[in-house]
């Protein structure tokens, strides 16, 4: 049967680091939109090319075709851990009708939650491998090696260009107006479960595998 889990959590919440962590942990696979998106289009899916046709104007119907697409191949066939989708209310109603017509449903949904402040703080530092993609900031994590990657070794890094206060606001905004009622609609559903993001990255992590543990899920 498979596992299938939503993160929640403001911009800065840490929803990559701790989804790529549990993924690992659990064997599943972590299904980030974005990376979505590119994998449909380089692959020329039918998904893929109406995503290329609408450039940066994506609709929630390409998302949600993208998202049917992946989870349908072999890497999700034990479970996603759904990272930065659904958005909306309309987006977490379709994800449901999407899992269902597969003979699946969320399993458990995790709130990440941190106040405002700390996001602004966190976001602003941070920097990701430009190869393998693990996340980096300037004073809450930095490389052990200057200028090298933990994971992969790689030495190019990138920063997000509306990685600054102003734009956080904004997209902080944004989520609080969109996504955060999202809580609530999982709530009402009996899946929503909270954790304190603003403790160590580590403390986090062991957090949220009592609660994929408690599941009935057990790591590999």
């Amino acid at each position: 049967m498979a596992l299938d889990l939503v993160f929640l959590g403001p911009p800065g919440a840490g929803k990559g680091t701790q989804a790529r962590k549990l993924a690992e942990a659990f064997g599943l696979a972590q299904l980030s939109t974005g990376d979505a998106l590119r994998a449909a289009a380089e692959a020329g899916t039918k998904a893929g090319k109406a995503a290329m046709k609408a450039g940066s104007l994506v609709s929630d119907e390409i998302v949600n075709a993208i998202v049917a697409e992946t989870i349908d191949t072999e890497e999700y066939v034990n479970g996603a851990i759904f990272d930065g989708y659904p958005r909306t209310l309309a987006q977490a109603a379709e994800l449901d009708l999407i899992l269902k017509s597969r003979g699946r449903h969320l399993s458990l949904v995790l709130s990440l939650e941190v106040d405002d402040m700390m996001v602004v703080q966190r976001i602003s530092g941070r920097f990701t491998c430009g190869n393998c993609g693990e996340g980096y900031h300037n004073n809450f994590k930095q490389t052990k090696t200057e200028g090298q990657c933990d994971q992969c070794g790689g030495t190019d890094f990138k920063r997000r260009a509306d990685d600054n206060a102003d734009a956080v606001a904004t997209r902080l905004a944004e989520y609080h107006r969109e996504t955060a009622p999202l809580i609530e609609y999982y709530r009402e559903q009996n899946k929503t479960q909270s954790v304190n993001a603003m403790q160590a990255i580590d403390k986090i992590a062991s957090d949220l595998s009592t609660l994929v543990k408690n599941a009935g899920i057990q790591p590999v």
